[in-house]
């Protein structure tokens, strides 16, 4: 007797309606030698992120292009979003986008990171901007916790042709080894079984406990790169009413999957050029240098800015280096 197959048919990327401010609500003034606007994409989980699209005024044909996300924590109002206008005014067709699960992106439950989810969104804003007539190439600029999720993407995307990682934090080990690798077995052992008792008590009262954001008041004895936090995140320099860390932070859990999927893996196996920048004051010097050590090939290059911290390469014009990052997608993106 034949028996006939009765295959599914193919899924529909199918994009959620979301809810987009109209209003200029950055915390950077808007430039008036690009034009922007709105703009949603889908990744592969079916989550809508949201987005902004800077692009040079005026411009015609094809142009090279920059996805851009981070720092880990913000949102594209932010860091990111500066960068691209910056980089848009540098001739670039770029978008700032916030990750799966924050900002004006969609996913539910809110305010969770993911090492496969959010590398997942860089490799579906290349997919959207692919798509686009005005595009030639794509290149992708990740700040911060989104510095190690730009260069697991270059990893695993091989359509991405250059990746520069700003101030970066390799987000898995920060969470499974702690600040300055000083987690040791027995102290991850202790962090499994307080996030595994925090998902307990978050099912059984039906919502999501967050770790909370920088602190509203810093304590006497904070640590430098906590004050240097909390001059951007909790002053009008940076402050944003949906950053998860200008307010309420992350779910409490999300440091579960960082703990046990390390991102990064396969970083020596990138072929595209790397540019790896990192402020030589700055705390998290060491994910970047140590990073960088896995990379190979001659097309990966180690930026140290003299002088500057952590925070400086978010907004600071005088410690980015705007040029060599022109350069650098120039040269690189086709």
């Amino acid at each position: 007797m034949a028996i006939n197959s009765n295959n599914p048919a193919p899924s529909t990327i199918k994009a959620e309606a979301l809810t987009l401010t109209s209003e200029w609500d950055k915390v950077f003034p808007q430039s008036d030698k690009v034009e922007h606007s709105k703009i949603t994409f889908v990744n592969r989980y079916g989550i809508t992120l949201a987005a902004d699209l800077y692009k040079p005024k005026g411009a015609e044909g094809k142009l090279k292009a920059i996805a851009m996300s981070g720092p880990f924590g913000a949102v594209k109002e932010q860091s990111s979003g500066l960068y691209a206008q910056t980089m848009a005014e540098r001739g670039f067709l770029t978008i700032a986008f916030d990750p799966s699960f924050t900002g004006e992106s969609g996913g539910y439950p809110r305010y969770v990171a993911s090492p496969d989810i959010n590398t997942e969104d860089f490799q579906a804003a290349v997919d959207y901007l692919l798509t686009r007539d005005d595009v030639s190439g794509v290149g992708i600029l990740g700040i911060c916790g989104w510095g190690g999720m730009a260069l697991n993407a270059a990893a695993i995307d091989t359509r991405i042709q250059a990746t520069a990682a700003m101030t970066m934090y390799d987000m898995s080990r920060v969470n499974a080894n702690g600040y300055f690798d000083a987690l040791d077995e027995d102290g991850r052992y202790a962090l499994r079984e307080q996030l595994n008792a925090q998902r307990t008590a978050d099912y059984k009262a039906g919502q999501y406990k967050l770790a909370g954001g920088v602190a509203d008041v810093l304590p006497d004895d904070a640590p430098q790169f906590v004050k240097d936090y909390y001059a951007y995140y909790k002053t009008e320099r940076g402050y944003h009413p949906r950053s998860l860390n200008s307010n309420g932070g992350w779910n409490v859990t999300s440091s579960l999957s960082f703990v046990n999927m390390p991102l990064l893996s396969y970083i020596s196996e990138i072929r595209s050029p790397v540019l790896i920048v990192h402020g030589e004051k700055a705390h998290s010097r060491y994910f970047s240098e140590d990073a960088f050590k896995q990379l190979k090939g001659d097309n990966k290059e180690l930026l140290i800015v003299p002088r500057a911290n952590h925070t400086d390469l978010y907004d600071n014009f005088n410690a980015i280096p705007f040029d060599k990052l022109e350069l650098f997608f120039k040269e690189n993106v086709k």
